[in-house]
């Protein structure tokens, strides 16, 4: 059976990620096709496949979306649909979230696969029953074990979760009284470890050129969407329940 469009969740010059039903089933449609720009639909086609191959090492880890294809195309990838809200979006956080989170992580490299785009809160699902989510593999890797590479590139994936988790501490809310806070709120928060000579060199040269192809080039104004300081922070909750 075809599947039906049904909402465009996001377009760019890469092409278009699409919320359709199938059989009753709802599930995401990611469409390469590519823009103005020399190559950009030879791009958008190996990002579709690294996350098609990422998807697949990952084939059965909870928290991350199923990959859901008959017959895998060079220009159309379907998958799961994690229900949830992005972490910038969660209005409220189990007290366990951000460990949870980096288990989850540690397990996607167990497997070999580094996501390489954890930076961004809405890569990050906190799903309905609180437990943590990853969406978003175009730009994982995936690697032979052992691997040097993904030893470092593992690295930056658990720095990202750090900061996010040191942010989150320094501005979520208790306000209940019978939920105990972190004892991270009762100090100061913990700093994530930095590499400071190849940060600087990033924030002066990396970061420019990156914002620029995205959100000028490829109109991907949505790419470091994130909780602003001035909103509402989520409030912290009792810790989640493992599935069974």
């Amino acid at each position: 059976m075809e599947p039906r469009p049904s909402q465009v969740l996001k377009r760019d010059a890469l092409g278009r990620v699409e919320l359709v039903e199938v059989g009753g089933e709802w599930r995401v449609r990611r469409v390469a096709s590519g823009g103005r720009l020399p190559l950009s639909a030879w791009v958008a086609r190996k990002l579709l496949a690294r996350e098609r191959r990422a998807l697949a090492a990952l084939r059965g880890l909870e928290g991350v979306p199923p990959l859901l294809e008959q017959a895998p195309q060079v220009d159309v990838l379907e998958r799961g649909r994690l229900p949830g809200e992005p972490l910038h979006r969660a209005k409220e956080l189990p007290l366990d979230f951000f460990e949870r989170l980096e288990a989850l992580v540690r397990a996607m490299h167990a497997r070999g696969v580094a996501h390489n785009d954890l930076h961004k809160e809405q890569n990050v699902i906190v799903l309905p029953d609180g437990a943590p989510g990853l969406i978003d593999f175009q730009l994982a890797s995936v690697h032979r074990l052992p691997s040097r590479l993904l030893e470092r590139r593992a690295l930056d994936d658990l720095r990202h979760i750090a900061k996010h988790r040191r942010r989150y501490l320094r501005f979520a809310r208790v306000v209940d009284a019978r939920v105990a806070p972190p004892p991270e709120l009762l100090a100061a928060p913990p700093r994530a470890p930095q590499r400071r000579g190849i940060a600087r060199v990033w924030r002066v040269t990396g970061k420019p050129l990156y914002n620029f192809v995205t959100r000028r080039v490829l109109g991907r104004r949505d790419g470091e969407e994130r909780r602003a300081l001035h909103d509402e922070w989520p409030v912290w909750t009792s810790a989640t329940r493992p599935r069974r």
